[in-house]
C-alpha cells in the first residue's frame, strides 16, 4: 500500500546568506527546489562579496553588487525597497 506523504506549501519567498565555508551549490539547489513548488522569488546574499543573487521563476538570476541597486521583493512586499548598501549595513559583518 503506498503511503501518501503531505507536502508543506512553498514558501513564498527565500532568502539564504552564505556562512564562510558554506556550499553555493546546496544554497542554490534549495532556492530552486522552493522555486519549482511555487515560491515567488530566492535571494542568496553573498556577504564576503557583497553581493546578492536573485532567483525568479523563468527568469535569469540577476546578481546586485552595486551600493545603491534597490533588491527587488516578491509581489506581497511591493513596498519593501531595500537597497544593497543597506542589506550589508543589517548583516553583522
Amino acid at each position: 500500500m503506498p503511503v501518501l506523504i503531505s507536502a508543506a506549501p512553498a514558501l513564498d519567498w527565500t532568502i539564504e546568506i552564505l556562512s564562510p565555508g558554506q556550499s553555493v551549490t546546496k544554497a542554490t539547489k534549495k532556492i530552486l527546489r522552493c522555486l519549482k513548488h511555487g515560491s515567488q522569488m530566492g535571494w542568496l546574499i553573498a556577504p564576503a562579496d557583497k553581493a546578492a543573487l536573485i532567483y525568479q521563476p523563468q527568469q535569469e538570476i540577476s546578481v546586485l553588487d552595486e551600493p545603491d541597486a534597490v533588491l527587488p521583493v516578491p509581489d506581497f512586499a511591493e513596498n519593501l525597497a531595500i537597497p544593497v548598501e543597506n542589506l550589508f549595513a543589517l548583516l553583522l559583518l
